[in-house]
């Protein structure tokens, strides 16, 4: 049987990379899972995920917790906060398509960003929370 996990992450990748604004934005098609070493910046990686059940009433289902992070190799955190905006629009609420499982509901639920000085990056963190059943 497919992951839900990752027919989710899957569905969301597709997502940004068939938006032609956002990946205007990264200068390419720059949603990674992990970041190629050196990767040009800016670009947005999956980072952490949790899932847990979600089942009720006899129905299976699961809750998920995806996080998204946006880097940026500009002064401030500007970009990576207008990326990490477009990237809000298109996923909070949004009916993904899923193989092999439903989409009960994809929320956006904060943007938090910060400066990495030592790396000399911003980043802006996106957290989403979705809940899946199984077709």
């Amino acid at each position: 049987m497919a992951s839900a996990d990752l027919a989710l992450r899957k569905a969301i990748r597709n997502r940004l990379l068939g938006d032609s604004a956002l990946v205007a934005a990264l200068g390419g098609a720059r949603v990674h899972d992990a970041p190629p070493r050196g990767a040009p910046k800016p670009y947005v990686a999956f980072a952490q995920s949790r899932s847990r059940d979600w089942s009720a009433q006899g129905a299976p289902g699961r809750e998920h917790e995806l996080t998204l992070d946006v880097w940026s190799a500009q002064d401030g955190v500007r970009e990576a906060l207008d990326i990490a905006e477009r990237v809000r629009a298109l996923l909070d609420d949004a009916a993904l398509p899923l193989e092999g499982f439903a989409l009960a509901r994809l929320d956006v639920g904060e943007i938090l960003a910060a400066r990495e000085l030592a790396a000399r990056l911003s980043r802006a963190r996106i957290r989403l929370r979705a809940f899946t059943e199984p077709l």
